[in-house]
């Protein structure tokens, strides 16, 4: 069977910070990763390029950032030299993860849960439109309000609700996840895998083991693999004067136009102090710890130490943070890690 190759070369720069550790396709948007959609919808194997050279003759190759749809698969399977691209969806700049939310969890909530039955929703648990909640084996749900009548909710397995907890959908909660008692959540917001979410939090996603355990807003943002965000931090995702918001775009170097609202947007390994608060459409790189008086900068560049000053987090130091945090979550840093973030931090 012939693989799909999705290729990233031309995208990858575009989807600063997230594209800095991870292929373009394993970003998270919804409830699966664009990789995941491909292998789902297509049941071929899925392999990652940069670029098209060597590749066998008559390779599949798509751009790594196309977002696929079954109605997109079946017409390929149809017409491969032409199938529906309005079917799709790009993610063009970082910003798109949590603008594409909404109608992304609802097609991977259709993908995963037809033919399928959910676990029963516990009796102390109040569901609305309860046959648009779809829970997976081993998931702990207690006297919480799951409301699915805004879109369907999808608890993965062997996730948590604590008590106390208000749920609108759309909304996605990764496998191992949990949220803390009394969270807020607002559609459309995707807590991916091994993340610990509390507080406030409306339509953002959190890619997965990232930590926002605390009281304190996260709106129309986009938090990495491993970031934490201390207690009481938060993010503006509206100007006052309701004007576009401008996020910097990190290959032209320049500040574009997201739209009207857009929060934090903080790459892979990053973390902020206890009652950080952030501007509108601010972007920080990865390995970045936000800490010091006032409010950050909009754009706080990949290993970043503080804020005042803007020094250099030390790369030994920066790997024995990292291989602490991982260390709460039960995992380890890899050589293939320390690999690619000595190359980031070499080149930043």
């Amino acid at each position: 069977m012939q693989p799909v190759y999705l290729n990233d070369s031309e995208v990858r720069d575009h989807l600063f910070p997230f594209s800095q550790v991870r292929p373009a396709a394993d970003i998270r948007v919804g409830i699966l990763s664009i990789r995941e959609k491909w292998e789902h919808l297509l049941g071929r194997p899925v392999q990652l390029v940069s670029g098209t050279e060597g590749l066998p003759e008559g390779a599949s190759v798509y751009a790594a950032n196309i977002i696929p749809t079954k109605a997109f698969a079946e017409s390929l399977e149809r017409n491969p030299a032409a199938p529906d691209w309005e079917a799709t969806k790009l993610v063009q700049y970082p910003w798109h993860i949590f603008q594409l939310n909404d109608w992304a969890i609802r097609e991977d909530f259709r993908l995963l849960t037809e033919g399928r039955s959910s676990i029963p929703i516990p009796a102390t648990v109040q569901a609305i439109n309860p046959e648009n909640i779809f829970i997976e084996p081993g998931a702990t749900i207690q006297h919480c309000i799951l409301n699915a009548s805004t879109g369907p909710i999808h608890i993965g397995k062997n996730a948590e609700i604590m008590e106390g907890s208000l749920i609108r959908g759309p909304f996605a909660l990764g496998e191992g996840a949990v949220l803390k008692m009394g969270t807020r959540v607002y559609g459309a917001t995707t807590v991916g895998p091994y993340c610990v979410a509390g507080g406030e939090i409306k339509n953002s996603v959190m890619m997965g083991y990232s930590n926002k355990a605390h009281d304190g807003y996260l709106g129309d943002a986009v938090l990495g693999e491993w970031c934490n965000l201390g207690a009481g931090t938060s993010n503006s995702n509206l100007k006052n004067n309701a004007s576009d918001v401008k996020v910097w775009h990190h290959p032209s170097e320049k500040y574009i136009a997201a739209g009207i609202k857009c929060g934090l947007l903080m790459g892979d390994y990053s973390r902020s102090a206890i009652n950080t608060s952030f501007y509108t459409g601010t972007v920080v790189g990865i390995c970045a710890n936000v800490f010091g008086d006032g409010i950050p900068p909009k754009f706080i560049p990949s290993f970043t130490w503080g804020t005042r000053g803007l020094s250099k987090y030390e790369f030994e130091k920066a790997l024995t943070d990292i291989e602490t945090w991982k260390k709460f979550k039960h995992q380890l840093l890899t050589e293939a890690e320390i690999k690619r973030l000595r190359t980031i931090f070499e080149q930043s």
